[in-house]
């Protein structure tokens, strides 16, 4: 498959372990790129037992008895994945050489600067033939990608016996995907892990061929530049080349919430485009002397390196000010297809909590295990859940697949915090000192050690509820993961209207008030600094001052940044106003929180 010339400025990034964990057989033959966590291995075997069945595929099923399981069934999924997609571009291609309106509705879905809507139109009255050529030539499927968050990387045992590490989650989900036939790319997320990192030298296929060719590409999520250079010289001095570093906003995303110390998206994506050589460069030099002592083929020059970004976008105009003054290659839209039935597996009820939710209902929560800010929304049916099983003293979760078995705190095997094995000794542990707490602070504990929820199972859920697969163990409810952006998407949108959409020719945005993007993620970060202060204690240190402070110091820095930016730019005149008093009153804001003083004795 094609995968250097994109049909669309757009991508679907990963949403949760099985929002998108179909999205290609959903979306690819239109030419859009999207994401499929593969992580949890239980669900690619249902999912791909279902597509087999819906397709009528020859699938006997990959038992959890078997060695190397995890790694198998998600080659096998992958590998069935790529087959449908193949399958339905063909048929796809055909559609159009066959029916002028089937044509017509696809030119209206694509890019108004596309060379390539520009050849479809000037052939719409002609022959079948040359349309036919002109697809066969020009026309590319959307790229079937993977994610693995590197975190996500628990020891595995049979019994008491650990097994080696290559058997480790992570491990495993990068090996089923290193042995699929796919020619794609697997997104790294949630910072960098070493050992994982090495790992990939075990796999030719990320390795350059002799033409300079890569099978399989590295993509990496980062926060700011450092970071991608830092990975980025790590896997180059093992020959291995980051093909693109995908910038996700901080807090205006999706998922768990990685903060920065105060550097926001504009200032961040300024210095990528500033430095994009560098990094280039860097990589090159560090890749071919590490290909040479390997005696492998080295490119004389460096390969292609693709710079996107996603977080909190929402209007055209937000789009093409990313994809016009950063050059970026591709902007992720997620949330905003959690609406789309067409593109992402979501259940009717979820989907029209989703459609209802306003801002107020979108929040930044602690209920991920692995301890890291989680988006999410009020009203799900976990919450629900949740709140009746600790009101009856039954807080946490059974625990049936451990993907999140990180604590070692009570096991060498490691305890998930969201079960009720890891809570039931925590509350009797602060049951054990009730009377030295006030009544305050003791439900603050409560709710610390309560609050968690069983990821690994709730944001599987809404799939098997929209798919009609049994859901087996007990109850969790949908989890889900949508960034704020998502609160001014009130209705379920078909997947034309959400391209259209995108690219400005109308709009499924009711007249709300909005705020830019870059603003939104501005507050957000305002109210992150001023509720890290609030929860200051006593015992606070000079270096926890020092960070607070440079947070603030980065917060005006981006202030100044925006101000200047949005006086020079063509972009979004029609709100200028509007933008400059929302930042005259943030930097108030930010100059008027104060930033504890170290107390000496």
């Amino acid at each position: 498959m094609n995968t250097n010339n994109p049909i669309h400025t757009f991508h679907i990034p990963v949403m949760g372990l099985a929002y998108t964990i179909d999205s290609p057989i959903r979306v690819a033959h239109y030419g859009i790129s999207s994401v499929i966590s593969i992580i949890d291995d239980e669900v690619i075997e249902k999912m791909h037992t279902f597509y087999s069945k819906k397709f009528h595929l020859h699938y006997e099923g990959i038992s959890n008895k078997i060695h190397d399981y995890r790694a198998e069934r998600i080659t096998a999924y992958l590998n069935m994945v790529d087959d449908v997609v193949k399958q339905k571009f063909e048929v796809f291609k055909q559609e159009l050489v066959e029916s002028k309106e089937t044509l017509e509705h696809y030119i209206v879905m694509l890019p108004n600067k596309s060379e390539f809507k520009k050849g479809l139109q000037q052939l719409i009255d002609g022959g079948t033939d040359a349309i036919k050529n002109y697809l066969e030539t020009h026309l590319s499927p959307g790229n079937i990608d993977v994610n693995i968050m590197t975190k996500v990387d628990k020891d595995n045992f049979i019994k008491n016996e650990q097994l080696p590490v290559i058997f480790n989650d992570a491990h495993a989900s990068l090996r089923g995907f290193a042995n699929s036939k796919l020619t794609s790319a697997v997104v790294l997320s949630a910072g960098m892990n070493p050992r994982l990192y090495s790992y990939f030298e075990n796999f030719k296929d990320f390795f350059p061929d002799f033409n300079g060719e890569l099978k399989k590409k590295i993509i990496l999520k980062v926060s700011d530049f450092r970071s991608a250079m830092i990975q980025g010289n790590f896997l180059a001095k093992k020959g291995l080349w980051v093909s693109e570093y995908r910038i996700e906003s901080g807090l205006n995303c999706g998922g768990h919430a990685f903060a920065t110390d105060g550097y926001l998206l504009g200032p961040i994506m300024e210095e990528f485009k500033q430095k994009k050589e560098q990094l280039i460069q860097s990589a090159h030099d560090l890749m071919v002397k590490a290909l040479g002592q390997k005696e492998m083929p080295a490119p004389e020059k460096p390969l292609e390196l693709k710079i996107t970004v996603q977080g909190g976008v929402g209007t055209a105009e937000e789009h093409n000010f990313l994809l016009d003054y950063y050059n970026v290659d591709s902007v992720g839209w997620g949330s905003p297809f959690l609406l789309v039935p067409e593109a992402t597996s979501v259940d009717t009820e979820t989907r029209a909590l989703l459609a209802k939710s306003v801002e107020k209902d979108f929040y930044i929560s602690q209920i991920s295990p692995l301890g890291v800010p989680f988006n999410t929304v009020r009203g799900t049916t976990n919450e629900a859940l949740k709140i009746n099983r600790i009101a009856e003293n039954k807080s946490g979760s059974s625990c049936p697949k451990k993907l999140l078995a990180l604590s070692k705190e009570f096991s060498n095997q490691g305890i998930c915090t969201a079960s009720r094995k890891y809570q039931d000794i925590k509350l009797e542990d602060l049951d054990a000192i009730k009377n030295q707490l006030s009544a305050v602070e003791f439900d603050k504990k409560k709710t610390k050690i309560t609050e968690k929820s069983c990821l690994c199972v709730g944001l599987v859920n809404a799939a098997y509820l929209e798919n009609g697969i049994k859901i087996k163990g007990e109850e969790q409810g949908v989890v889900i993961c949508p960034g704020p952006n998502l609160a001014y998407f009130d209705k379920e949108v078909s997947l034309l209207d959400m391209v259209k959409h995108i690219y400005g020719t109308t709009s499924v945005l009711e007249k709300i008030n909005r705020p830019n993007m870059f603003i939104n993620e501005l507050k957000m970060y305002v109210d992150y600094l001023k509720n890290e202060v609030d929860e200051v204690s006593n015992e606070i240190t000079s270096g926890q001052i020092k960070k607070l402070q440079a947070f603030k110091s980065n917060l005006l820095n981006g202030i100044e940044y925006y101000t200047n930016l949005f006086t020079r730019t063509k972009f979004f005149k029609t709100d200028f106003v509007n933008i400059q008093n929302q930042l005259y009153e943030y930097k108030n804001a930010v100059l008027g929180i104060e930033i504890p003083e170290l107390q000496i004795a």
